[in-house]
């Protein structure tokens, strides 16, 4: 196993030399490594990672050292790292007709919560960025301003860009924020919203009942943010969906925002069933966000292996899909 450790590090060393070639040499070989131990690990507590990682030293717990003083490594800028691998996928999104921008919170601690900004990929989300906060609350919008313009610059020019949040992110700055920059927006709002229609206020929830649950020119509270707004309640709905868009609403439009939902098995990767975050301990926001990195990209190493398996070992379903089929 410490073989093939090395031998993926090596790999791992030589995608990122290709895609960082300005990277500190050093930074770049020890960031392979704990990439390459996190996919055989899998575990983010560093007493188990280290147990796994490569290295001949006199006491085990000097691996454990080596770990924690690349995590503590202010050198190691996050944003900077995951900038080329973030471009190539949202490539890869528009390319396919849509970059679905997923914006969502999780707990990395009894202290830290995560602000996580993903893109759809497939059935899934693949991470670009994140901040982490010393909270129990909500991250508001100033941590979300930053965070989605750290990434706007990598956005391919002219996309179709589409961002979803759930509805302790659907506020008018939010809104607001995705209008002036020309994207579309699934957000969901929450149902005691105050809004004005017409000139006259209500809440969200008084329009549940509607034969046509679908509001155009819509002023958000006392900012008077003008959005559409779809409704939908159906029956298998525990709770109706009231949903922010820019343009027409519709019922397939506003159930587009079912997409969101591919953030929860990426977050499932980094917590419960994938590498326990839960159990890292650390202790600092900044110490976490390193540690992400490495998850981040043991999870883009992993796809892209995935994909590449796929490709060149087609199952027999596969092999009879038009798209492998050689042309005649």
């Amino acid at each position: 196993m410490i073989g093939g450790i090395a031998r993926q590090a090596d790999g791992i060393e030589a995608e990122l030399r290709r895609r960082l070639p300005a990277q500190r040499k050093t930074q770049r070989g020890k960031l392979a490594l704990l990439v390459a131990t996190m996919l055989h690990a899998r575990t983010a507590n560093l007493m188990a990672l280290g147990a796994t990682l490569p290295l001949v030293t006199e006491r085990a717990d000097m691996r454990y050292q080596w770990i924690a003083r690349f995590i503590d490594n202010e050198r190691v800028a996050c944003d900077a790292v995951m900038e080329p691998f973030a471009r190539e996928v949202l490539a890869k999104a528009a390319a396919d007709g849509r970059v679905t921008l997923i914006m969502d919170q999780t707990k990395a601690s009894d202290r830290h919560q995560i602000l996580m900004l993903s893109v759809r990929f497939g059935e899934r989300a693949l991470p670009l960025a994140w901040r982490v906060q010393a909270t129990e609350g909500a991250i508001g919008f100033g941590c979300q301003k930053e965070l989605l313009t750290a990434i706007t610059p990598w956005l391919p020019q002219d996309a179709d860009i589409c961002l979803m949040a759930d509805r302790f992110y659907g506020t008018p700055e939010l809104i607001g924020f995705a209008a002036a920059r020309g994207w579309d927006y699934r957000l969901r709002l929450k149902g005691n919203l105050s809004v004005f229609i017409g000139g006259h206020k209500s809440r969200l929830d008084q329009h549940t009942g509607r034969k046509m649950p679908y509001l155009q020119d819509v002023e958000l509270t006392h900012r008077r943010v003008t959005t559409c707004i779809g409704i939908i309640n159906d029956p298998g709905h525990e709770e109706p969906w009231f949903v922010a868009m820019r343009d027409k609403p519709g019922y397939l439009s506003t159930l587009d925002y079912a997409g969101r939902w591919g953030i929860e098995p990426m977050f499932s990767d980094f917590k419960s069933r994938g590498f326990g975050l839960e159990q890292s301990q650390l202790q600092t926001p900044d110490r976490l966000s390193r540690l992400l990195l490495v998850m981040s990209l043991a999870l883009y190493f992993a796809v892209s292996t995935g994909q590449w398996d796929a490709a060149s070992n087609p199952s027999v379903d596969e092999k009879k899909h038009p798209r492998n089929s050689p042309e005649t």
